[in-house]
C-alpha cells in the first residue's frame, strides 16, 4: 500500500514521520504553523530504543555525529557534591545527548524538497470517504490520512477529539538552559544531582556546550518571575560545581521556564483516517527521558503498519493497538518517578536507596538492554518504491 499523508507539525515527531513514510514509498505534505522551522534552545538525551528508531529512519550516522555521550545516568550526586553512584573512566554509556536543534536539523536535512510548508496553521480537518482534507494557511490539502504530530496543544486533536481533556499540571516546573562550558569548573560529562525538592540535570552537547535542567516542585501552574535565571539560581546557588556556574553562564533571556504537564491519553490515537503521534497523543513527564524517544518509535511503528496492512483503517488500528500500552506504561512510570524526586520524603529515600545499591548492579542497569524501555527493537521498514 502506498499513498499520500498530511503531517501536521514540523517538529521532531512530524519530520520523523515523514522519513518513515518516505522509506515505505509514501509521499507526505508537512504543515507547520510557524513562519520558520526551528527548535527551542534546550537539550535532551536519547536512549538505545530511540537510537534504534533513528537507524530505521536512515539517519543514525548523522544523528550520532551531532550527539555527545552523556554519563548523566551513571553520575548521581547530592547538592554538596558527594557521589551516590559514579561512572568510572572508560565506562560505556548507552545515552547520547543532543541540542534539540541539532537533532531536528538532522531530520530536516533528510526531508525531500517541497514537502514542507511553513506559516500553515491548521484551521479545519474534514474526513469524507477515502480521504481527509486539511485547511491550513488559507489553502486546502487532501490526503489519504492525516497525522497530528503538532504537540501537546494539538490543533488536530482539538478538531477531531473535541471531548479530549486538556493537559494537566503535575505540580512541578522546570528551568532549562544551554551554556558554553569553556573555563567552567567541575564534572561536565553528565550528571543528575538530587536535592530535597527536585533535581538538576546536566548533559554535554555539541560545540562545547552543556544543557542543564532544574526540575522542582511548583503546585500552581503559570507562576513566573521577572528574572527567571535569578529564580533558578536562588534554588541552586549553594550546590556543587558546576551547577551554579552553568546557570550563571546562560544568558538571562535564554533561560526557558516551563511547567511540567502530561496529556490524559485519549481512548484511541485514531479516529477514522486521522492519527495522533508524539506529544499530541501522549505528552509525558520528562523524568524517564522518553518523550522524544517514544515519538520516534511512534513514527516507525505507524509506517510499518501502513506497509503491512491492506488498508489505511486497518493500519491505523494496528498502530493504535501497538503503541498505546507502551506509551501509557512509560508515561505512568515517568509520573511516579517525578513525584518521588520532587517529594521531601521520597527524594531522600531514593537517594539512600541509590547509595546502598552495589555499583556493579547499578552499572548493569545502564547497559543498552538494562531496562524494558531501552530494550525496544523497531520493526523493519520495507523499502518501498521511490516517492513520485
Amino acid at each position: 500500500m502506498s499513498g499520500h499523508a498530511i503531517v501536521v507539525g514540523g517538529g521532531i515527531g512530524g519530520l520523523a514521520t515523514v522519513l518513515a513514510l518516505r522509506r515505505i514509498g509514501w509521499r507526505a505534505t508537512v504543515l507547520e504553523r510557524a513562519p520558520e522551522l526551528g527548535e527551542v534552545g534546550a537539550g535532551m538525551s536519547q536512549a538505545p530504543n530511540a537510537l534504534r528508531a533513528l537507524a530505521e529512519l536512515g539517519v543514525e550516522a548523522e544523528a550520532r555525529a551531532v550527539g555527545v555521550p552523556t554519563y548523566s545516568a551513571g553520575n548521581l550526586r547530592t547538592p554538596d557534591g558527594r557521589y551516590l553512584q559514579r561512572a568510572l573512566p572508560g565506562d560505556p554509556t548507552p545515552l547520547l545527548a543532543f541540542h534539540r536543534a541539532d537533532l531536528h536539523g538532522v531530520l530536516l536535512d533528510a526531508v525531500p524538497a517541497g514537502w514542507l510548508h511553513t506559516a500553515a496553521e491548521v484551521t479545519d480537518v474534514r474526513q469524507a470517504g477515502d480521504g481527509v482534507t486539511v485547511t491550513a494557511g488559507g489553502s486546502d490539502y487532501r490526503g489519504d490520512l492525516v497525522i497530528g504530530a503538532d504537540g501537546i496543544r494539538s490543533a488536530v486533536r482539538a478538531r477531531i477529539w473535541p471531548e479530549a481533556r486538556a493537559p494537566r499540571h503535575l505540580g512541578r516546573t522546570a528551568w532549562l538552559g544551554v551554556a558554553d562550558v569553556a573555563g567552567l569548573p567541575g564534572d561536565l560529562s553528565g550528571s543528575v544531582t538530587m536535592g530535597r525538592d527536585g533535581l538538576f540535570l546536566i548533559h554535554p552537547v555539541s560545540r562545547g556546550r552543556a544543557y542543564w535542567a532544574l526540575l522542582t516542585r511548583e503546585r500552581v501552574s503559570g507562576v513566573r518571575y521577572d528574572d527567571e535565571r535569578a529564580a533558578a539560581l536562588d534554588r541552586v546557588g549553594g550546590w556543587h560545581d558546576p551547577v551554579p556556574q552553568l546557570v550563571r553562564a546562560t544568558p538571562d533571556r535564554a533561560v526557558i521556564r516551563t511547567d511540567i504537564r502530561e496529556l490524559p491519553p485519549p481512548a484511541s490515537y485514531v479516529r477514522g483516517r486521522v492519527a495522533l503521534l508524539g506529544d499530541a497523543a501522549h505528552a509525558m513527564s520528562p523524568d524517564r527521558g522518553q518523550g522524544a524517544g517514544h515519538t520516534l518509535e511512534d513514527a516507525v511503528v505507524l509506517a510499518h503498519a501502513l506497509s503491512a496492512e491492506p488498508g489505511v483503517e486497518h493500519a491505523l488500528a494496528r498502530y493504535d493497538a501497538e503503541r498505546r500500552p507502551r506509551d501509557r506504561a512509560t508515561a505512568r512510570g515517568a509520573r511516579i518517578d517525578g513525584a518521588m524526586t520532587s517529594s521531601r520524603l521520597g527524594s531522600p529515600a531514593l537517594a539512600t536507596l541509590v547509595r546502598l545499591m552495589p555499583a556493579a548492579l547499578w552499572r548493569k542497569g545502564l547497559e543498552p538492554d538494562g531496562n524494558p524501555t531501552w530494550r525496544w527493537v523497531p520493526p523493519r521498514l520495507p523499502m518501498g518504491p521511490p516517492e513520485r
